[in-house]
């Protein structure tokens, strides 16, 4: 990949000229985080590696052995996170820094309360003090759409400029009345010309632009400042040898505290906090699907009903999985349900937990989709490494006989199953838009359950179908 950009850059150089030889050199970009080494742990868990078995080395036993014993020894250690169930937004919250950067980087799990994904309200706000240097996350994604956007428009002129080129010579062309040999050749020299142009075009790359642009502000400059000379130079001439020479600075005006007329300015306001001391107002919040994933299938997360802060919190024991799951059982509809009501087996909960359990075992980062009109983004490794590959839709599935058994219950599955076909068709489109495949995961809903003891025995009931579908274009796939 690199050696073909340094072939793409070499004709743009050619073609620039001496002006070339006059550009500013490039500002190194600032060095990015090691995201390897931050998230190298997929999952908030502590994992006992173990040796391989080789058959044919003796010693490779001896190492399993005294991997195990080193494991009954000295076993390693489960941190256990603490978070409060929030009702008014119905999610959970969790506070305490040092957990915050732990399920950030061990899984992506939650979200700044702050910010747009990543907990970074405390670095943007000290960089804002100027407490510490450095660009935040949110200030590197808004530099990069900058260039993406400043290349669009670069390539945009190009092309415009390619169109020109190619009028004036057809233009040229039919005005010189020449046979149609000649006409012949000319058109295939605009033809070549314009080839060339729009290859030229297509090889621009993004540092190309930058070093134009900063040519062009460069040239402005030089000409406001010869400008600005000559108007200096007139005006001393037509003064009568009385030269008037104006500061470029604006002087700060100063007011006499005794003059009656002159106001009271405030004091400035030093901001003379330490930056190990600035108080973080953001906390991270947790997802319901999170949050249960996270304390039921890794136990590594501890849910209590009010905020850490308070003294009865200490006092009081963490919720119970079961009571979590009725929990957020109720609270995924809109007002929450009575607590006093039965769980179902097709609550929005138990369908959309089914789908990220499902994918967060085979090893996917799972993120809300909201923002692109689904329900879940799947990620390969994270969204510091690369953008979302797919998106899913979750829709509940009544295979089961049980469901068919009565016409109540066929008109209650096919109210739940209603999907028109236009809106279908403006989910595949926006996803088909920014890039993304998109996934319908059917979830086929088991009968009531008797008992809610096992969770495990009840969401095993449950199955995922998987189906990627694809927009279809005439123009694009005709065969």
């Amino acid at each position: 990949m690199a050696t073909s950009v340094t072939s793409m850059d070499k004709p743009v150089a050619a073609k620039s000229g001496p002006a070339s030889d006059a550009r500013p050199p490039r500002a190194p970009r600032p060095p990015r985080p090691n995201f390897r080494q931050i998230h190298q742990f997929p999952l908030p868990v502590n994992v006992h590696h173990v040796p391989p078995v080789i058959p044919h080395n003796p010693l490779s036993l001896i190492s399993v052995a005294l991997s195990y014993l080193t494991f009954l020894i000295s076993p390693p250690r489960q941190e256990v996170y603490s978070a409060y169930f929030d009702k008014a937004t119905s999610s959970i919250h969790v506070t305490d820094e040092r957990s915050i950067k732990a399920l950030w980087q061990m899984g992506f799990f939650g979200k700044g309360s702050l910010s747009r994904s990543e907990p970074s309200w405390l670095a943007r706000e000290k960089k804002r003090r100027g407490l510490q240097d450095g660009k935040t996350s949110e200030e590197i994604t808004r530099l990069r759409r900058t260039e993406r956007r400043e290349l669009k428009l670069e390539r945009a002129r190009m092309e415009k400029l390619a169109i020109e080129e190619r009028l004036k010579a057809e233009a040229a062309a039919r005005e010189s009345g020449v046979s149609e040999s000649l006409d012949q050749d000319a058109q295939s020299t605009t033809d070549d010309m314009t080839n060339a142009t729009a290859a030229a075009t297509e090889k621009f790359s993004l540092k190309k632009a930058r070093e134009a642009r900063a040519l062009e502000a460069r040239q402005a400059r030089e000409l406001a400042a010869q400008n600005a000379a000559a108007g200096e130079q007139n005006q001393t001439e037509t003064s009568n040898g009385k030269s008037v020479r104006f500061s470029p600075f604006v002087q700060k005006k100063e007011f006499l505290s005794t003059s009656p007329s002159s106001p009271k300015l405030p004091d400035p306001v030093v901001d003379s906090l330490d930056p190990d001391d600035f108080p973080n107002e953001e906390h991270l919040q947790l997802s319901n699907e999170e949050a249960f994933f996270l304390a039921y299938s890794l136990g590594a997360l501890q849910i209590y009903d009010a905020p850490l802060n308070s003294g009865e919190v200490q006092a009081t024991s963490p919720t119970t999985t079961s009571a979590l799951l009725q929990q957020f059982c109720n609270h995924s509809f809109q007002p929450a349900r009575d607590s006093s009501a039965s769980l179902q087996p097709d609550d929005p909960f138990m369908i959309s937990y089914t789908v990220y359990h499902h994918f967060r075992s085979l090893g996917w980062v799972i993120r809300s989709g909201v923002k692109f009109g689904t329900d879940y983004l799947l990620y390969n490794r994270g969204p510091v490494f690369s953008h979302a590959e797919f998106a899913v839709i979750v829709i509940p599935s009544y295979s089961h006989p049980y469901w068919s058994e009565t016409e109540e219950r066929k008109n209650y599955t096919a109210e739940k199953q209603a999907r028109s076909w236009w809106w279908m068709h403006c989910v595949s489109r926006v996803q088909a838009q920014v890039l993304k495949s998109l996934v319908v995961c059917y979830v086929e809903v088991p009968p009531p359950a008797a008992s809610l003891d096992d969770i495990g025995a009840l969401f095993g009931q449950y199955k995922v179908r998987e189906f990627l579908i694809k927009r279809w274009i005439p123009n694009r796939t005709r065969d």
